[in-house]
């Protein structure tokens, strides 16, 4: 058995080139495994967003706290709020984060295929983000 304490984890600032606006990334899980299952907590302040992406065996958003949006291409814009569960099925283009005025905090879990468990493609324009 194997606890890693709350403390001993440390949030950093979501990537630039994968995000729009103030993100906090805190791994919880075999956050560099490439042959495993990641999971992160992931904080947005109001109107922040990722990139749009995708991932090779898809991902699982597990709200924890606050209101977000969640769009797949092509799609409408979805509110999520605090118990919500979304999936994206692989290969699926999307994009999440916060609404435009409440944080939301999300558990991300995704699998690694081939060493990947993402792909970052451009980012959502703030007329995307608006719509």
């Amino acid at each position: 058995m194997e606890i890693t304490r709350a403390e001993a984890r440390e949030a950093m600032a979501g990537p630039s080139d994968w995000f729009t606006g103030s993100v906090e990334v805190e791994m919880l899980f075999n956050p560099f495994d490439a042959e495993r299952v990641q999971g992160a907590s992931v904080t947005f302040q109001p109107g922040a967003r990722t990139a749009w992406h995708t991932h090779p065996l898809g991902q699982t958003l597990v709200v924890t706290a606050g209101e977000g949006r969640v769009q797949r291409w092509g799609g409408p814009i979805e509110v999520i709020r605090c118990g919500d569960v979304v999936w994206f099925p692989p290969g699926e283009k999307h994009w999440h984060g916060a609404a435009p005025d409440t944080a939301m905090t999300h558990t991300a879990i995704q699998e690694v295929q081939d060493g990947k468990a993402v792909d970052w493609m451009e980012k959502v324009t703030d007329a995307q983000y608006g719509a």
